[in-house]
């Protein structure tokens, strides 16, 4: 039978003439069952399978690039969360013994652990590296997926790098679908897409046929998850979300290479992702394959200079401009922001909890906690998330004085923007805009800043400089070392 012919009813279903005789087959079945949708002779997956087949072992300049600054960004993000809190729970939880580096940890952990642990850890102060057009935070699912594939596995620095490269392709690739409606469905884009991204990365390390790692992609499209309630109060559960993602992918990689099928079908099929995930049938699937085998829309990955939600920083940079200009931070009355309807329900809404965040977490997704240090204290960076600041009373009065208004015409999430008009008590006004998040593709961080945020980040953790130089070594060479191996990171 042809992929697009009409498949007949079975005996006794809606259709069947049997069914026209039985009274009560008619009172067990009153309504017909709607026809099955046709399948593609050729899915989105597959052909995604065949483009990501054909990518070379060495990678174009700037991709090659992009995986060792993300590889970077990670492992330093790792360090310098290694001795928190939910850090030491996730760890007491799910430690198993194995062969993969838990970096910034003594000792080799079993593949899923160290996956699930570094994602974490990561991801856990959201200070890692974004896409615009999503956003999703593709290093901190990809990396430690990858890690812990190549330790596991043997593979030299080039199957790992490649296996990076198309995991992060793939996961900026899903943001082109159905653009925001994953979070306004209820989900985290990270986490849902980077469980599929993850799949993708070890597939293609691992050199699984094309069959494989459509069953790959497939499988782990039942095993995304990873819900926003974290919003609410300040729940750690963000946190673990890409490092969910990674062991899940690298689990779906692995059944799928001993025989198990996934459904090829994952994007289009009657009951696809996008149907779960962004509660559509009407995205773009065919988006995830323009320019395919051209353009990589991951070497337009940014990194944060800050260490919270990634479309607070352009608030963060104009308040920190009208400070240098000479704002007298207390002579302030009101703060009015333009912003993107997008961004309400994350970093704005509720107000008045977004103004006095509860925990140190709940404020890294606080616009108006954002702008309140970055008038009083000139940054925010990790320790201006520590729970000391957030409670600090001039920081929550500050935070209180500032309101928003959605702007309509506002590019998000095509551009992170930011919007500041303070008026203060003697009636002046001042103001300030960014078109644009430092970090991305317009202001990119310089190769020298982030090797500053890696050292920085291991000192944070706990390192020296010794530590951070050698773990430096590691990762410049990595990429082309014949087998990876991480034992420097081992502490």
């Amino acid at each position: 039978m042809g992929a697009f012919e009409a498949r007949p009813a079975p005996a006794g279903r809606a259709g069947d003439p049997a069914n026209h005789t039985d009274p009560s087959a008619r009172r067990a079945r009153p309504f017909s069952e709607p026809p099955m949708k046709a399948l593609p002779k050729v899915s989105i997956s597959e052909q995604l399978a065949e483009v990501f087949g054909k990518v070379p072992h060495v990678l174009p300049p700037r991709i090659a690039a992009m995986c060792d600054a993300v590889l970077m960004d990670v492992a330093g993000l790792c360090v310098a969360a290694r001795r928190t809190d939910y850090m030491q729970a996730t760890m007491a939880a799910t430690g198993e013994p194995g062969n993969s580096t838990m970096i910034g940890h003594a000792g080799a952990y079993n593949v899923a652990t160290a996956a699930l642990c570094n994602g974490t850890a990561a991801h856990g102060e959201d200070y890692d590296d974004t896409y615009e057009g999503g956003p999703v935070h593709a290093g901190a699912v990809i990396i430690p997926a990858l890690l812990a594939a190549a330790e596991e596995h043997n593979l030299s620095g080039t199957e790992m790098a490649r296996g990076i490269a198309i995991g992060c392709e793939l996961m900026c690739r899903l943001c082109l679908v159905a653009p925001k409606k994953v979070h306004q469905a209820g989900f985290h884009p990270t986490a849902v897409f980077g469980a599929l991204g993850a799949a993708a990365g070890v597939a293609s390390a691992l050199r699984l046929s094309h069959k494989q790692w459509v069953d790959a992609l497939g499988i782990a499209g039942s095993m995304a998850s990873g819900i926003i309630e974290y919003l609410a109060e300040g729940a750690w559960t963000k946190r673990m979300h890409p490092g969910w993602a990674a062991q899940a992918g690298y689990r779906a990689a692995r059944m799928a290479r001993a025989g198990f099928t996934g459904p090829r079908t994952l994007f289009e099929g009657e009951h696809g992702f996008f149907h779960a995930f962004a509660n559509t049938g009407d995205g773009d699937l065919r988006a995830m394959l323009t320019g395919r085998g051209g353009k990589w829309l991951c070497g337009d990955i940014a990194f944060k200079p800050y260490a919270c939600g990634t479309m607070a920083h352009p608030y963060i940079d104009c308040a920190r401009k009208l400070v240098r200009e000479g704002l007298q931070v207390e002579a302030i009355e009101r703060i009015d922001c333009e912003t993107a309807e997008g961004i309400v329900h994350r970093l704005w809404e509720p107000l008045a909890a977004k103004q006095a965040p509860r925990n140190g977490y709940a404020a890294k997704f606080s616009i108006p906690y954002a702008i309140a240090v970055g008038l009083l204290r000139g940054d925010a960076g990790l320790g201006d998330y520590e729970e000391a600041v957030v409670q600090d009373p001039a920081v929550r009065a500050l935070a209180g004085k500032v309101r928003y208004v959605i702007d309509p015409a506002n590019p998000y999430p095509a551009r992170f923007t930011g919007h500041l008009k303070v008026r203060m008590k003697d009636g002046s006004v001042r103001e300030a805009r960014q078109d644009h998040f430092r970090g991305g593709v317009d202001e990119p961080l310089s190769a020298a800043a982030l090797e500053a945020k890696f050292r920085a980040n291991c000192l944070y953790g706990g390192w020296n400089t010794r530590d951070a130089d050698a773990a430096l070594a590691v990762l410049r060479n990595v990429r082309a070392a014949p087998r990876v191996d991480l034992n420097a990171l081992r502490h």
